[in-house]
């Protein structure tokens, strides 16, 4: 019978990500990793211009430091695109071309929907940071379910 090895067991590291609920007002903001498969809401970032956006963007990059980023686009029910698919998805060629980060994208439909609803409606209209914050968690949990 053999001995078991003495070396010690290596499990993969996890991949740590930032994941991005993008609209015209804000952008709500979720962090996760690849082995819990979870999210959690770390910020808003509201700006005037896509300066101070970019910089926003930038001070939670050097604070989460994820190793990816993931952006929601939204497509209208059908899977056509809508008014915000083209933007959505030239804000992820933009971060991943400024802080050299991969970027996925994610089809976000109905992830607000799904956060006003969990948050009651009312509550919602009244805190939307949460709700965006919330809607980029999903964005995130979305990524992992995909398998990616």
């Amino acid at each position: 019978m053999e001995k078991p090895s003495q070396k010690p067991m290596q499990s993969p590291r996890p991949t740590q990500y930032l994941a991005f609920d993008f609209g015209l007002k804000r952008i709500g903001v979720a962090f996760g990793n690849s082995l819990t498969k979870t999210a959690s809401g770390v910020a808003v970032v509201e700006a005037q211009n896509d300066d101070q956006r970019f910089a926003k963007i930038e001070s939670l990059v050097k604070e989460w430091q994820p190793e990816g980023l993931v952006v929601g686009v939204p497509r209208q029910p059908d899977g056509a695109e809508n008014e915000l698919t083209a933007r959505c998805e030239r804000f992820a060629r933009q971060l991943e071309g400024r802080f050299a980060l991969p970027c996925a994208m994610v089809d976000e439909r109905y992830t607000s929907a799904i956060m006003e609803s969990c948050m009651g409606g009312k509550a919602a209209r009244e805190n939307k940071g949460r709700v965006d914050m919330g809607s980029a968690c999903l964005i995130l949990e979305q990524f992992f379910l995909e398998g990616r």
